[in-house]
């Protein structure tokens, strides 16, 4: 996928795969959030390992607003990472539409449910998100499997006690697309 327009009230949106150019405004998005342990802060190098996974949300004349990921955990799962919007664009659409998009990739993919450890359940329950209510949300295969992932998004999906402290008393929310 290539990048997607979104028209909100008053503004154009535009969602378009991350560059490498793009890792700085990740950073400057996510450090607010991470310093009020809404978001975990990731080292640099993490972001770029990653980029291929990165949303970029731009305003009309090209600023960088928000940003998103979507990681492939098993081969119907993955999960939406690393939601930002910048202060001044938070309440306009951004979330919203890099939400939508990263669904859309999820599909493109072939995944079947995509999960999200976040605060904000009210907006993800917009977007047809559940509480996890179950905690064995993956067949017994598939969780011994998981559990030889290095990923922490992945240990924090499966619930581990080793990565409780790092959570920040997030809600597991997953949804069935």
């Amino acid at each position: 996928m290539t990048e997607t327009v979104t028209e909100t009230a008053t503004e154009t949106i535009r969602i378009r795969p991350a560059r490498t150019g793009d890792v700085g405004a990740i950073k400057t998005l996510v450090a607010p959030l991470a310093d009020q342990r809404i978001l975990m802060a990731k080292e640099t190098v993490a972001y770029y390992e990653s980029l291929q996974e990165f949303r970029i949300a731009e305003s009309q004349d090209g600023e960088v607003i928000g940003c998103g990921a979507l990681h492939v955990m098993w081969e119907d799962l993955a999960e939406v990472r690393t939601l930002a919007a910048s202060d001044a664009w938070r309440g306009k659409g951004v979330g919203h539409a890099l939400v939508e998009r990263l669904l859309g990739d999820a599909r493109a993919l072939g995944v079947s449910r995509v999960f999200c450890l976040t605060f904000e359940v009210d907006f993800f329950k917009k977007h047809g998100f559940e509480v996890m209510a179950d905690q064995s949300a993956v067949d017994p295969v598939v969780y011994s499997e998981l559990l030889r992932s290095h990923d922490e998004g992945v240990a924090e999906f499966l619930d581990l006690a080793r990565v409780k402290p790092n959570t920040l008393g997030n809600t597991r929310m997953i949804k069935e697309l």
